[in-house]
């Protein structure tokens, strides 16, 4: 059995731009990588893809973005064998942390290596981005600004050590409810040059200051569960505060590991997933 790590990540910026022809919104985002990951396990077997998880709300067919990396690397090379995809699940199901994303994009690292294929990163950063539009950014994980639908890559070094707490609600967001009530013109923009001068020099207050989703307040708007746990986040003492992708995930930075009990105890108190981990943001070396 191979294993992968997939590791989750959160977005510091997050601005959309405009609908493109294709109905698909240009959008420019800063993400970065968190120490909370999905174990991917892949063993090779005669024929077919089998997907296996003790989470019931991942899906074990095409649905699955794990599945359809496989069987995307298996018709365009042409490969005869199967595989049984074991996804051991530690991020959220649809919660705005690209673990589905992150799923698929080990899955075609760890095939790579099964397989033989010998494709670099580049290409499969390419494959993924028939996937979704996360892909990309998770084969290369760390810390990237991406444009287009997602796909277009600028690698970034790091931003400053700190610690991340998640909270996640009890509720799904829909991400094609989020972007049909979007308003490009009344959205509130983040500085996406501001927040990459800050991760440049290592300015954390600067990061804290330049974190921005676009998205965010139609998404609050229409879940207001995610603005109470934005609040109480910061009440309980976060440093900076902002939702992740569409939601429904609530994301603090700290700095000061001593104030994490009261923010994580806090939230515990209403909110069932709540995570304290630290901020990665470098590559994977192996990767």
């Amino acid at each position: 059995m191979l294993y992968v790590k997939a590791p989750a990540k959160i977005n510091l910026t997050l601005d959309v731009l405009h609908k493109r022809p294709d109905n698909y919104h240009e959008v420019e985002m800063i993400m970065t990588t968190v120490d909370l990951a999905d174990r991917i396990g892949l063993m090779e077997t005669e024929r077919g893809i089998h997907i296996e998880s003790a989470d019931r709300f991942v899906p074990n067919d095409s649905r699955n973005l794990a599945y359809q990396a496989a069987k995307l690397l298996k018709d365009t090379y042409h490969i005869k064998s199967g595989v049984i995809i074991k996804l051991d699940k530690q991020i959220p199901v649809a919660a705005g942390l690209a673990g589905g994303s992150s799923d698929a994009a080990a899955t075609l690292k760890g095939l790579n290596k099964l397989w033989n294929l010998n494709l670099s990163l580049d290409e499969l950063a390419e494959l993924g981005t028939k996937i979704g539009s996360d892909v990309a950014f998770c084969v290369y994980g760390g810390t990237a600004l991406a444009k287009g639908r997602g796909e277009i890559i600028q690698q970034l070094p790091a931003p400053p050590n700190c610690w991340v707490i998640l909270a996640k609600p009890t509720i799904g967001v829909s991400t094609a409810e989020v972007y049909g009530a979007f308003d490009v013109n009344k959205a509130e923009h983040p500085n996406t040059q501001k927040m990459i001068e800050a991760i440049e020099n290592k300015d954390y207050a600067g990061v804290c200051a330049n974190l921005g989703n676009a998205l965010e307040s139609v998404t609050l708007s229409l879940y207001p569960e995610v603005a109470q746990i934005k609040d109480q986040m910061k009440k309980f003492g976060a440093d900076a505060v902002l939702m992740s992708g569409s939601g429904p995930t609530v994301f603090g930075l700290v700095q000061q590991e001593a104030r994490i009990p009261r923010i994580y105890n806090g939230l515990r108190g209403f909110c069932a997933e709540v995570y304290a981990v630290r901020l990665v943001g470098e590559r994977d070396p192996l990767a």
